[in-house]
């Protein structure tokens, strides 16, 4: 491979363009033996004169001109480049990494959706996966930013929230709490549960909930792996859930779920847009989070009534904010 370097690409430029060493030296800021220089040392470089010495100044050869055609567009693409990093300094263009927990799925398409309309030129590269896999992701920077719920303790990061994540209590229609009121915790806490695996943010936060009831975590429930499994099994009554109140948004509106009403219900988290703290920023994940900040919380999945429709009246319910 030549190594040519860009100053002596500038300097056969500026002899093409000037026809005489001294002219190009000044052009260039340089003195007329530096210019000299560097022309001899391109000349060796590629083993041809590059241009022949005439009474009407210096005239590029056949080599010269192949060298000068090269210079152009190695030119160009500086041109290029420099447009390019203007337009990342301005968050215009670019590709972020994103990431997000399994429960994010059920609103990442349609948030992406949005961000891109008003953002075309940033492309998005999504990672969806539980907790542990979105954390390690993360950890080794295979992501920028990760949206999910709380933020790891053991990494450096950022966590700018931008939406209520509102968990809930879920059972079949006919499951026999489903019209009654205020179930307490001890009452809920006997009937049989589908959780998901240790460590996932939803499994913690019941964890959390059921701390004061004896023997409740020893027995918390039957694993399951996925949101769409415990949905599925919850429906074909097997047990209740709890689980994300965004990941059911279909199926409340469908009649095959209710959310059931236990006291200290709902339990409202956060969405957090979590990034690593020790590493450079790019435009592009600064004009997401701006976004997210801005308009994020619209995006995500709306909630219908938590209580039977027939309650509505006699209580004042409302829906669940966004």
């Amino acid at each position: 491979m030549l190594n040519l370097t860009l100053r002596q690409l500038r300097s056969l430029l500026e002899i093409e363009k000037s026809g005489k060493i001294s002219i190009a030296a000044n052009s260039l800021g340089l003195t007329g033996p530096a210019v000299t220089l560097q022309l001899k040392q391109a000349e060796e470089e590629i083993g041809l004169p590059l241009f022949d010495r005439t009474s009407d100044g210096m005239r590029p050869t056949a080599a010269g001109q192949a060298a000068l055609d090269a210079a152009y567009a190695v030119q160009e693409r500086l041109r290029l480049l420099e447009e390019e990093l203007i337009a990342f300094k301005g968050g215009k263009r670019g590709t972020l990494k994103l990431g997000g927990v399994s429960t994010a799925k059920y609103f990442t398409p349609r948030l992406i959706a949005a961000f891109q309309k008003i953002n075309p030129d940033i492309d998005i590269e999504l990672f969806i996966g539980n907790r542990a896999d979105t954390i390690e992701a993360l950890r080794h920077q295979r992501i920028d930013i990760a949206l999910m719920g709380r933020p790891p303790r053991d990494i450096a990061v950022e966590a700018v929230m931008f939406g209520d994540h509102p968990l809930v209590i879920i059972g079949p229609p006919d499951h026999p709490l489903a019209r009654k009121r205020d179930i307490s915790k001890e009452e809920i806490a006997a009937e049989k549960f589908l959780v998901r695996e240790a460590g996932s943010g939803t499994r913690i936060s019941l964890e959390i909930f059921f701390a004061d009831v004896p023997g409740k975590l020893d027995q918390l429930g039957t694993e399951m792996g996925s949101n769409e499994t415990i949905k599925q099994a919850v429906m074909a009554g097997l047990g209740i859930a709890f689980i994300s109140a965004h990941t059911i948004e279909q199926e409340l509106q469908l009649g095959r779920l209710v959310i059931l009403d236990v006291v200290g219900m709902p339990i409202r988290r956060q969405w957090f847009a979590v990034s690593r703290s020790d590493r450079s920023r790019s435009p592009a994940m600064n004009i997401f989070e701006t976004f997210l900040n801005s308009e994020g919380a619209q995006y995500l999945p709306v909630t219908p009534k938590t209580y039977p429709a027939e309650m509505i009246g006699s209580y004042g319910i409302l829906p669940l904010k966004r």
